[in-house]
């Protein structure tokens, strides 16, 4: 696709969706951290829901860092997959202790080198946290979005990734973050997508 047509996408979405922003609420970039390691697999609804009582008896590193396992797990179980998010988050916190002097890294590298930090996970701290894109976070809206588009015949997040960064001005990173997920849950969804009211029908490659 030309690029032309990509910043066409992209400004049709920003009409669309001009309130497009982060779901997750969080109040400091480790509280941040901590939301998107729970939304792995989960809703950002859901988590909205489950962090309050977590970060009421836990919200810095050191506090998640002397939790017991066992108590974290209950606070966090409504999010799914707990027990391993549990042993992540207390690691997390326990090397940004060790190894940042208590604070959220702000590097892609030093993120992904916390225990349960991808790729996905560090481009949306970089994003949200300290309002520097480093990249475009594939999650499923993404994924599928980019599919239909044409943007992307690749299946892996990463590879999808780079694909989308070869064609997407840097200017427009945080746009693209916020507006294909935002696409994805209100018009092109999974299941049952509204093709008929969809503002990006002249580009898709797989209509209904």
């Amino acid at each position: 696709m030309k690029q032309k047509d990509v910043i066409q996408i992209i400004e049709i979405l920003k009409q669309s969706y001009p309130d497009a922003k982060c779901s997750l609420d969080f109040a400091t970039p480790f509280e941040l951290l901590i939301a998107v390691i729970l939304s792995a697999q989960c809703t950002d609804d859901r988590v909205n829901k489950t962090t309050p009582s977590i970060f009421a008896r836990c919200s810095t590193p050191e506090e998640f860092a002397s939790i017991p396992l066992e108590e974290l797990e209950v606070l966090i179980h409504p999010c799914g997959f707990y027990k391993t998010k549990s042993k992540n988050i207390k690691k997390t916190a326990q090397k940004i202790l060790d190894e940042f002097d208590g604070k959220v890294p702000q590097t892609m590298e030093e993120l992904m080198s916390l225990p349960g930090v991808g790729r996905k996970t560090a481009n949306v701290v970089m994003l949200e946290a300290f309002n520097k894109p480093q990249g475009i976070a594939v999650d499923t809206h993404a994924k599928r979005i980019s599919t239909k588009l044409g943007l992307s015949s690749e299946k892996e997040p990463e590879k999808i990734e780079q694909d989308l960064l070869k064609q997407i001005p840097y200017e427009y990173y945080k746009d693209v973050n916020h507006l294909f997920i935002w696409h994805g849950r209100n018009i092109c969804t999974a299941r049952s997508p509204q093709c008929d009211k969809c503002p990006l029908k002249q580009f898709c490659k797989n209509k209904s």
